[in-house]
């Protein structure tokens, strides 16, 4: 339990310290005062004024904001105001939380692929895992199991085994292996998966580890991180559009899970604030009311009119947006709570 506290505070802690930070540097570096940068929500555990700032750390670590002088849409358009600032200005101040959510995993998984490198394919015919209750386990093939075979088809390497069973489809396979020694026979039925979308018999091939230099650590920390932006985003269609169930973990959901990654180890609880930091900045630029996405759309829409919205319409839309962000904790929090 104490372990999962603690996984828990620092995970929310990375994530917020880090997107409220974005904000707030960009909000300092184009000449808008920031009256209070704060870390968490309710009672203040420290604060100390420097400058025009006041540095909070608050009591409850699942969030944080920067009071930035006239982003409340009754305040004045007062010189170091953001009102007072460019549109592309106050663009980038609100770009900025989402886009340290994007760098932040650029480090994090370049700092894992330099300690304990990358894993690649092993072009070899040996199974490296057999997944349980599928086709391959079912017929009792194992890992460490070499291929010699397929349907009378002699295979030489893992890409010939992958290009040999996507031909053959869902029609019954029969594999010759060789198992400590002992050369079988095994027949299956590929089962056709709609998430991989192909056939599948559950075999996987044997990987090896190879070491990484700096250079090349950072490359394919830019790569890991850019590929897994895309996918969420193809996730996040998919649910909207119904194509695929939405699954939602709440506070207590993610702390838990904190919890069971820390376990593990630091590299898999790093890996594991990546891509919650990657989800976070993705979820923040849907065009949402009080969403990072909201603001930049509601920016736009003031280019486009060459005039903000009205104070009672922006706090209106605030406000929707604020109950919808209630709504979706309260309902996530009560899915944790049931599982």
């Amino acid at each position: 339990m104490l372990l999962t506290i603690l996984a828990a505070i620092f995970v929310f802690g990375v994530l917020v310290t880090v997107h409220e930070f974005g904000h707030f540097i960009t909000a300092k570096m184009t000449g808008m005062r920031v009256d209070e940068f704060a870390i968490g929500f309710g009672p203040k555990i420290y604060q100390q004024k420097d400058g025009d700032t006041l540095y909070s750390l608050r009591a409850i670590p699942l969030g944080g904001y920067n009071k930035i002088a006239g982003m409340d849409p009754d305040d004045p358009a007062e010189p170091g105001s953001f009102k007072s600032k460019s549109i592309p200005a106050r663009m980038l101040v609100i770009l900025a939380g989402a886009l340290m959510n994007f760098l932040l995993p650029v480090l994090l998984f370049t700092g894992i692929f330099f300690v304990q490198g990358s894993e690649r394919v092993l072009n070899e015919p040996v199974l490296g895992n057999v997944m349980v209750g599928m086709a391959a386990d079912k017929a009792g093939l194992q890992a460490g199991d070499k291929i010699l075979s397929i349907n009378g088809q002699a295979v030489q390497d893992w890409q010939t085994i992958v290009t040999t069973l996507r031909a053959n489809g869902t029609k019954e396979v029969m594999l010759t292996a060789e198992s400590n020694g002992a050369v079988r026979q095994y027949t299956m039925q590929p089962v056709y998966d709609e998430e991989a979308k192909r056939p599948l018999i559950g075999i996987t091939p044997k990987f090896e580890r190879i070491k990484m230099g700096f250079a090349e650590s950072v490359k394919e920390g830019f790569n890991y991180t850019k590929y897994i932006i895309f996918a969420m985003v193809d996730g996040l269609t998919k649910i909207i559009t119904g194509k695929a169930p939405a699954e939602v973990s709440g506070p207590l959901g993610v702390a838990q899970m904190a919890g069971q990654v820390a376990e593990k180890g630091l590299l898999p609880l790093m890996n594991f604030v990546a891509f919650l930091s990657i989800n976070l900045g993705v979820i923040n630029l849907l065009p949402l009311p009080a969403l990072d996405g909201g603001h930049f759309v509601l920016l736009l829409l003031e280019g486009l009119r060459g005039k903000p919205l009205g104070s009672k319409a922006m706090n209106n839309i605030q406000m929707v947006g604020v109950a919808l962000i209630l709504a979706l904790t309260v309902f996530s929090t009560f899915k944790d709570i049931t599982r």
